[in-house]
């Protein structure tokens, strides 16, 4: 699959919605080692989040990677500079399929939010992350964990019909793409680390016309709109379909439309 190209602006649609699980996910990180704590925000999107880091950590050098140019300008210019405790958050490019920290034991916290799931064998990945942090600093991770449900199946479903199936049926998310829980638990206790793993299913209230198409467009769809790019009507066709299956999946009801959505988190502390 190769990289889809990002829409800050469809994905900051709903970024109040998006934004939670990052704070639920922050809640459970414990006091850094450092004074002056080192943090790396991987996949860090827009920033929108990370600069959530630096209101917990106003005199943090906060650095948030990601691989989409896109999603880079946008941050750089919404939140990058000096923060309010005399720290600094600022934005470079990185794939995380290879990104490894400069030095080791060189960061308080490495987080990463809707991201890895991205990122084929991430798991892989835990080693050399784990490896940059100092001793007593922590590795915290949420990832989306509903390949499973109707937004993903009914999109892989249509992406496999006759009509589509030469464009789109290697372009999608594999539905093995986020591991089992007690894989991200084995994996980080195994590399020194108290890991606390959990789920958690929101149940977003979504207000508008299409509202889960909405959603999607701004994230599971970007490959599928990527390849399509170049071919409206084609795009238009495929959306059209798409939307009309989830209308049948996710009806709206008079306060809103109800989209279901579980999400994994992991909150690792590397021994002291």
């Amino acid at each position: 699959m190769n990289s889809p190209i990002w829409d800050p602006g469809q994905y900051l649609r709903h970024a109040g919605h998006r934004a939670r699980p990052f704070t639920d996910l922050l809640a459970r990180v414990p006091a850094l080692p450092a004074a002056r704590p080192r943090i790396a925000d991987l996949g860090c999107g827009p920033g929108n989040v990370t600069v959530l880091l630096a209101e917990r950590w106003p005199d943090a050098h906060i650095t948030g990677y990601d691989n989409s140019p896109e999603m880079l300008d946008k941050a750089h210019v919404d939140h990058g500079g000096p923060t309010s405790g005399a720290g600094r958050l600022d934005f470079t490019h990185a794939d995380l399929r290879t990104w490894t920290p400069a030095e080791p034991q060189s960061y308080d916290l490495v987080i990463t939010n809707a991201t890895l799931q991205w990122v084929p064998g991430h798991t892989d990945r835990f080693p050399d992350w784990i490896a940059g942090l100092k001793p007593g600093g922590t590795f915290a991770l949420q990832v989306p964990d509903n390949i499973d449900a109707p937004l993903h199946a009914l999109m892989r479903e249509l992406a496999a019909t006759p009509r589509w199936k030469s464009r789109l049926a290697d372009v999608l998310r594999r539905p093995d793409s986020v591991p089992a829980p007690g894989v991200y638990l084995d994996h980080l206790a195994r590399l020194g680390c108290t890991p606390d793993v959990w789920q958690t299913t929101y149940h977003h209230v979504l207000a508008g016309e299409d509202p889960v198409l909405d959603w999607v467009k701004g994230t599971g769809l970007r490959p599928a709109l990527t390849v399509l790019a170049d071919d409206p009507d084609a795009r238009d066709a495929f959306l059209t379909e798409y939307r009309d299956l989830l209308r049948q999946a996710y009806p709206a009801t008079p306060y809103g439309t109800v989209l279901p959505f579980r999400r994994l988190f992991a909150a690792a502390v590397k021994e002291a």
